[in-house]
């Protein structure tokens, strides 16, 4: 009888700390925007040294690729490559690790909507409704503004090592 008890109880427990997480008032959604499809790759370590993030997250350093305005004029784009919804904004979080996030804030899910870094900043801004956006340590999430009272975090898309001379950013 009292394992049957126990049972129960843990069964209890279970469901309870679910039914938080799913529907905890911290969570974030993170698919706000439209589905658009993602591949942008770096073919030698010389385009990931000029382009790419080095990791080296005290210098706070980003990158933006938007092929349809060609930021920046001098990459090499192809006519495969994609950058999502509104763009991409490529940094290296605390750790070093990589990340890509869409450029469209999340708030507004406008492509021409952009999300940018102020210069020696560690956080994103979207320049009409004012949400910030940290981008080095909570992976996007909102910081203030209503993105952060509706709970919008920044798009996020892998990044994928193909080698040792060549990375993808991709799609989800």
């Amino acid at each position: 009888m009292p394992l049957t008890l126990l049972k129960k109880a843990v069964t209890a427990l279970s469901l309870a700390a679910a039914a938080l997480m799913a529907g905890g008032c911290d969570s974030v959604d993170d698919k706000r925007l439209p589905y658009a499809e993602v591949h942008l790759t770096f073919h030698t370590v010389g385009d990931w040294n000029i382009y790419g993030v080095q990791g080296d997250a005290a210098s706070h350093r980003s990158y933006i690729f938007t092929p349809k305005m060609r930021v920046p004029s001098d990459f090499p784009y192809s006519t495969l490559d994609r950058t999502g919804y509104g763009g991409l904004l490529l940094v290296a979080d605390v750790l070093g690790d990589l990340l890509a996030y869409d450029l469209a804030c999340p708030y507004e899910a406008l492509p021409d909507v952009r999300i940018s870094v102020p210069e020696g900043e560690t956080f994103a801004r979207c320049p009409k409704c004012g949400s910030t956006y940290d981008i080095y340590i909570n992976h996007g999430n909102p910081l203030s503004g209503p993105a952060q009272e509706r709970g919008y975090a920044l798009q996020r898309y892998s990044i994928v090592s193909g080698g040792a001379t060549e990375y993808k950013v991709v799609t989800r």
